[in-house]
């Protein structure tokens, strides 16, 4: 299982610094949250019953993600709301009466109570897990039934929990079997015990904390209620996300998971103290801070000592099993906090060695950018300068598989990187406003042949990159028929650790210098090679309340009409001259080098095993969206990019046989 997969059954500990404190929200608060968000949203001006409708739906759902608590008879009257009721329900909110939300927590309280009496029931009946294969991965697409169906579908959730953990720790006693399900008992009391409004002990929380998270639940409903990408959340999900953006922070890197012996070592970050350290090892069992012992202290109570430290030095205390001699050792292990760079999550490089010189592999993961000059278009121009140490760099494979977007200022510089001069984004706003995101380096990093590998999973401004590059025709896009979809443009206050509030909002589309958007459509690949996401319905399309596609005019030939009088004369001076032209070599070698491809896959007998793997998982989908699980661990072997390599080869080839007769095909350049 990948490391990003891993991610989601562990808490992302690592010994940071404490997320920003967030005054309890009121119910007086949702009007003004809203006001703000309507005033930004490209569409959305105001609350309307279609909006109601759609928030009392989001409401269960968010609560309910995999349909295994609320029976289908419970949700029918909220879920299939008549337009009067929706009418009735607006009105009251407009007044500042969410009773009908209050209405939505009883039911959902009430299945609460109800699940939990019969995970007793299972637990009784369970002492060994299911095969995996009994088990889907994902949601279900409806909700139950009957009382029956919501027993096996937590069944069905025990059970995986089990499988996982089965696969990471020694079972061999059924006293030890049982407590992975007292595990994920209390795991998922967690989550519920806020729906029933309980600390940790089982006890009734404050009123302020109640009205809290019932005002956050609405305006999380709300927000996503305008399109699928407004959001809300509390500061500790905004600390998380500036992580994963920024790719960097500062603490000791442990990254800590919860299991059936307590708090464990799941992994460590590499570069960090706990890595260079050289004593910590995955699966080290952390049971002292400082001195003091963990007991049995909780996995929240762990976490909240790591987390109010305010010195910069921490002594952890561990214990490990030598399954050899079946010994346990204690140690110590003094570390100091510092920055960390999550450079796992940035780019990885390596390259392949052909006639004369290198091709070069860079697979970017997101599109990063921190204060402290962290940023992708850095480590692309690091990596690239790495290559042409190594030799001629004879063509270059950008994988941008599950690149998922990042900030829309480093995907305009990273795409920069390949044109010279020239628009690469517009953005256009609910009041009909046209911006111009244009790079103006002049000479572009890299002008040899270009792959840019994509996947379903390539989205938002992994997509503006491989569209802008396929627009001026500088590189192929290869990989599954088409990308995500995602083709709206958010303003967001995650980064700003001072915001008094945390959203996302939709507030315009993008498209790139052809004027079309990727929107609903994705990117449509130059030459198909399926990757393991290809038979999933995963995409734009896919999801609830997105934005519509359309087009705007191409500004191939910038017009500059975004800029003050003293700035275009400038522009028109020095950058108009040297603008990116459409480069149609590589659309012109396009038919040979998909016939070439399309030979190399028929005749490669692991694509082909491959491929009808993908076949069976179409023959089992059910419409449905599913979780990627099943498909990231079908393809161990990287056939997509084999055969990236093997098409920028091709690319080399045919580049080099015109090369001397026809040097005007291809952008200058230069390093």
């Amino acid at each position: 299982m990948s490391r990003k997969i891993l991610y989601i059954f562990l808490f992302f500990a690592a010994w940071i610094l404490p997320v920003s404190s967030q005054d309890n929200l009121k119910m007086g608060d949702i009007p003004r949250v809203m006001e703000r968000l309507f005033h930004f949203h490209i569409e959305n001006k105001q609350l309307n019953p279609s909006l109601i409708r759609r928030s009392v739906k989001l409401y269960l759902e968010q609560f309910d993600t995999e349909k295994a608590y609320l029976l289908e008879s419970e949700v029918a009257p909220y879920i299939d709301m008549k337009d009067s009721r929706a009418e009735e329900i607006l009105n009251r909110v407009q007044k500042k009466n969410y009773s009908d939300f209050m209405e939505l927590n009883i039911v959902i309280e009430r299945s609460i109570v109800r699940a939990q009496k019969l995970r007793q029931m299972i637990v009784e009946q369970m002492t060994m897990g299911a095969k995996e294969t009994d088990f889907p991965v994902s949601g279900f697409a409806r909700y139950p039934q009957s009382e029956s169906e919501i027993m096996e579908r937590q069944k069905n959730r025990m059970a995986r929990f089990y499988q996982f953990h089965q696969a990471r720790t020694q079972l061999d006693s059924a006293a030890r079997k049982l407590s992975v399900y007292g595990l994920f008992e209390k795991k998922v009391r967690r989550s519920e015990n806020n729906y029933l409004f309980l600390d940790r002990d089982g006890m009734e929380l404050p009123k302020e904390k109640i009205e809290h998270l019932v005002s956050l639940r609405i305006l999380k409903s709300f927000a996503k209620s305008l399109d699928t990408h407004t959001a809300f959340f509390s500061p500790e999900e905004a600390y998380e996300m500036r992580l994963s953006l920024e790719k960097q922070f500062e603490g000791v890197g442990v990254i800590l998971s919860e299991g059936i012996d307590g708090v464990m070592i799941a992994d460590l970050i590499e570069g960090s103290p706990a890595e260079q350290s050289g004593q910590i090892k995955v699966n080290d069992l952390l049971v002292e801070i400082d001195g003091k012992s963990l007991g049995s202290a909780s996995f929240e109570d762990v976490l909240d000592l790591l987390k109010k430290r305010d010195r910069s030095e921490i002594i952890l205390g561990f214990k490990r099993l030598d399954p050899m001699f079946k010994k346990e050792t204690f140690f110590r292990v003094s570390l100091r906090k510092r920055p960390i760079a999550m450079k796992d999550d940035r780019i990885k490089s390596s390259y392949e060695v052909v006639e004369g010189g290198i091709i070069g592999k860079i697979a970017l993961h997101s599109f990063y950018e921190s204060n402290d000059g962290v940023s992708s278009e850095k480590d692309m121009k690091e990596a690239i300068r790495d290559f042409r140490s190594k030799g001629e760099l004879k063509g270059l494979v950008l994988d941008l598989r599950e690149n998922s977007g990042g900030f829309l200022g480093q995907a305009v510089r990273v795409a920069g990187l390949f044109v010279a001069n020239g628009v690469i984004v517009i953005s256009k706003y609910g009041k009909g406003d046209v911006h111009y995101l244009r790079n103006i380096v002049g000479k572009s990093y890299f002008n040899e042949p270009l792959v840019v590998l994509t996947s379903k999973m390539s989205a938002s401004a992994s997509e503006i990159v491989a569209q802008a590059l396929q627009d001026y025709g500088v590189a192929l896009v290869v990989g599954d028929e088409r990308t995500f979809g995602k083709g709206s443009i958010q303003y967001q206050t995650i980064t700003d650790e001072s915001a008094d509030l945390f959203f996302k909002v939709t507030v315009g589309r993008y498209y790139t210098v052809s004027g079309r958007s990727t929107q609903i459509e994705g990117v449509i690949a130059d030459i198909v090679v399926p990757t393991q996401y290809a038979p999933y319905n995963i995409g734009e399309r896919y999801l609830e309340y997105p934005l519509s596609q359309d087009r705007v005019e191409s500004a191939y030939i910038d017009p500059l009409n975004d800029l003050d009088e003293k700035t275009r004369l400038l522009f028109e001076k020095r950058y108009l001259p040297n603008l990116q032209r459409v480069v149609p070599f590589w659309k012109k070698a396009l038919p040979v080098l998909k016939q070439k491809s399309a030979e190399r896959i028929a005749n490669n007998s692991s694509y082909q095993k491959f491929l009808k793997k993908l076949e069976k998982v179409r023959a089992r989908q059910s419409g449905t969206v599913n979780s990627v699980d099943e498909a990231i661990e079908m393809n161990l072997e990287d056939l997509q990019m084999q055969e990236a390599v093997n098409i920028v080869k091709d690319m080399i080839q045919i580049h080099e046989a015109v090369r001397p007769v026809e040097t005007t095909l291809l952008p200058t350049g230069s390093d």
